[in-house]
C-alpha cells in the first residue's frame, strides 16, 4: 500500500517535461492576447519543428511532408481573464469577464493587470463584511460589484490603464505530489501536450503532415480552431482540452462519465465527434497499454472540436481531454500521469495511421 513515503517518491519523478509546462502556466495570455504564451510555445516548437502563427493569435509547430495530407493537433493558449470596462474617479477599475468566470472565485485575488506601459499587480476589492448590511452578506458577488485596486492614485490609473486592458489572476504554477495546480491548466495543458506529441514523432518517418496548433480565443467561442482550420484543411483532427475529474464533491458520474485521476486521457464519444477516430484510438490505447476513459456528448463538445469539425467540407475530429478539477479558479489541479497519457495515445494514434484513411462514417 502507498503512504506519505510513495507520496515523496513520486513527487520527486518527473514524467513529463514539467520546466516547460511551468513556463507556460507562468505567463498572462486571456482570449485575445495570447502573444506571451504563444512564444513560449513557438520557442520550445523551434527547436524540432517548423514553426509559424497567423494575424489571429493561433501558433503553429509542423512536422512531415510541407505536402503532404495535413492531421490537426488542437490545443488552446488562451485563458479566462477580465477587460477594463470603466476606470472610476478614485481610480478604482470596473471589469467585464472575458470567460466564463465565477466571480465568488475572484473576491479578494490579486490580479496581474497587463496594462500598455508594463504590467501592474492589483487586487479584486468587495466591501468588507464589516460594513455589509445583513442581506448583503448572504448574496453571492457580482462581477459589477467588484473592482481591481492597483493601489495608484486616480491620475496614475487614468494615465496608466486605458479602457480596454486585460487583467488575470496573478497565480503560478506548483506541484502536489503527482499534481499540477495552477491557473491556465484550462488549457495550456492541452496546447502542452500537443506539442509534446509532436516532439516524441520528430525523428519518425510521417506520411502525413502533422501540424500542432496552439490556438486562441477558445474560452469565449472556438475561434481560433476556425480560423486555423480552414487555414489548414486538414483531413483529420484533434481537440485536447480539459474535462471534471469525476471524484470530486458535486460532480456527476452520470452526466460527465467516471474519469478520476489516473485514469488516463479521457475520450469523448457524441454525433460531432468522428467515430473513425475514436475506435482508431481506443484500439491504439489498449495495444500500446495506455490507460482511458470515455465520456459522451449528447451535442456539443464544448472545445475546439466543435468548430473544427464544420470547417470547409467539414474535418473528421476527435476530442481527448485531462481529468481537472476546479476548471475556471486559481487553482485548477491535473495529473501528470494523465497529462502523460494524453501525449502517448496522440502519438500512438499517429504512428498507427496506414498512408491512407477512410474516415467516412459507416455502420
Amino acid at each position: 500500500m502507498g503512504g506519505p513515503a510513495q507520496a515523496r517518491r513520486l513527487a520527486g519523478v518527473t514524467i513529463i517535461n514539467r520546466e516547460f509546462l511551468f513556463r507556460l502556466l507562468d505567463v498572462a495570455a486571456p482570449s485575445g492576447l495570447e502573444r506571451r504564451a504563444a512564444d513560449v510555445w513557438r520557442q520550445e516548437a523551434a527547436a524540432f519543428a517548423r514553426t509559424h502563427e497567423d494575424h489571429y493569435g493561433n501558433a503553429y509547430a509542423e512536422l512531415g511532408p510541407e505536402d503532404g495530407p495535413t492531421i490537426a493537433l488542437m490545443g488552446h493558449l488562451d485563458e479566462i481573464g477580465l477587460i477594463v470596462s470603466h476606470v472610476g474617479e478614485e481610480g478604482f477599475l470596473s471589469v467585464l469577464p472575458v470567460g466564463g468566470w465565477d466571480p465568488q472565485v475572484l473576491v479578494g485575488q490579486r490580479l496581474r493587470v497587463l496594462a500598455p506601459g508594463g504590467d501592474l499587480i492589483g487586487v479584486v476589492g468587495k466591501k468588507a463584511i464589516h460594513v455589509m448590511e445583513a442581506e448583503e452578506r448572504t448574496k453571492a458577488s457580482k462581477i459589477e460589484d467588484l473592482w481591481i485596486d492597483v493601489g495608484l492614485s486616480k491620475e496614475e490609473v487614468q494615465a496608466q490603464v486605458p479602457v480596454g486592458t486585460y487583467a488575470v489572476i496573478e497565480q503560478g504554477p506548483l506541484m502536489v505530489g503527482t499534481k499540477v495546480v495552477g491557473r491556465a491548466l484550462d488549457n495550456r495543458v492541452g496546447a502542452f501536450i500537443v506539442l509534446e506529441a509532436l516532439r516524441a514523432l520528430k525523428d519518425k518517418a510521417l506520411p502525413y503532415r502533422v501540424v500542432a496548433v496552439g490556438t486562441s480565443q477558445e474560452e469565449i467561442g472556438v475561434f481560433g480552431a476556425q480560423v486555423s482550420g480552414y487555414r489548414l484543411n486538414p483531413v483529420a483532427g484533434v481537440a485536447v482540452d480539459v474535462t471534471h475529474e469525476t471524484k470530486q464533491p458535486g460532480v456527476s458520474e452520470k452526466k460527465y462519465g467516471v474519469a478520476p485521476f489516473g485514469s488516463g486521457a479521457n475520450l469523448t464519444a457524441g454525433p460531432m465527434v468522428s467515430p473513425v477516430i475514436l475506435r482508431q484510438m481506443t484500439d491504439a490505447a489498449r495495444e500500446a497499454d495506455i490507460p482511458f476513459s470515455l465520456s459522451a456528448a449528447g451535442r456539443y463538445s464544448g472545445t475546439d472540436a466543435d468548430a473544427l469539425t464544420l470547417v470547409r467540407a467539414g474535418v473528421p475530429t476527435a476530442v481527448v481531454s485531462i481529468p481537472n478539477r476546479y476548471m475556471h479558479s486559481p487553482s485548477e489541479m491535473v495529473d501528470e500521469r494523465d497529462v502523460k497519457a494524453c501525449i502517448d495515445l496522440l502519438v500512438a494514434w499517429i504512428e498507427r495511421l496506414p498512408g491512407e484513411v477512410d474516415f467516412t462514417r459507416k455502420g
